[in-house]
């Protein structure tokens, strides 16, 4: 695991998006195709506008999967994945191949067919953030470190609830759905490279507790640590409660 802590949110976006980029030419090269996996939510904004703008990436050689999405919860809401990821990197880039989890139609079905043609062949990168409960898509605590189902229906914890409203997605608790769809750790694990991008105060406990605790199941992005490639991008605040090297 590669840690890099950098001054500023701007500048952990500039480096993560430089990275990032940089993989996905290289499996364009090495293969002809690269396939993804992308993420979401407030942390991960700054990123992908920065790397829709990386130069040399054919997008239209990507294929792309996201991590996770709210079930029952429509397209043109404010929160919906689906809306975040055409605005913020399907457009801008114009990507043509892409997988979206769609909440709104049956979620076994969904996790089932998408599972099936995600496991066509492996992914070249993935891009991942870690919640304010430590949780990794959303995979809350105590998250299942075992199944090697692709995608799986999960209940979300209040703490995600929580960090939702927080964001601005929701106006109260009440408003955040209860389930999603999201890619299971082991799934995730698959991927040939993790890039993780991690901003903000907020999520500093959550970052100590990934870097710093034991590996295990109450702290689900701690098993990034098993993980042969992965480079996570902190900023001063989230990397505040480091302990010193």
């Amino acid at each position: 695991m590669v840690v890099n802590v950098l001054p500023d949110s701007s500048a952990v976006a500039a480096a993560a998006a430089a990275d990032a980029a940089g993989r996905v030419r290289a499996a364009i090269a090495a293969r002809g195709r690269a396939r993804i996996i992308a993420a979401t939510g407030a942390s991960q904004m700054d990123f992908l506008a920065r790397l829709v703008r990386e130069p040399g990436v054919d997008w239209r050689l990507v294929e792309m999967f996201h991590l996770d999405e709210y079930v029952g919860l429509p397209i043109d809401h404010p929160a919906s994945f689906r809306k975040y990821l055409i605005e913020r990197l399907i457009r801008p880039a114009g990507i043509v191949d892409y997988h979206l989890l769609d909440g709104e139609q049956d979620p076994e079905r969904v996790c089932r067919e998408t599972g099936e043609a995600l496991a066509k062949a492996p992914v070249d990168v993935a891009f991942v953030g870690i919640g304010e409960n430590g949780h990794l898509a959303f995979n809350d605590p105590p998250a299942d470190f075992h199944t090697e189902t692709p995608y799986i229906l999960v209940r979300l914890d209040e703490a995600c609830r929580r960090q939702q409203v927080g964001e601005g997605w929701f106006k109260n608790i009440g408003e955040v759905p209860a389930t999603a769809i999201s890619m299971s750790v082991r799934q995730i694990l698959k991927a040939r490279s993790l890039v993780c991008v991690v901003p903000d105060a907020r999520k500093a406990n959550a970052v100590r507790a990934c870097l710093e605790d034991p590996i295990a199941p109450e702290v689900p992005a701690s098993i990034l640590r098993t993980h042969a490639d992965v480079t996570i991008y902190l900023d001063r605040d989230s990397a505040s409660l480091l302990s010193p090297e």
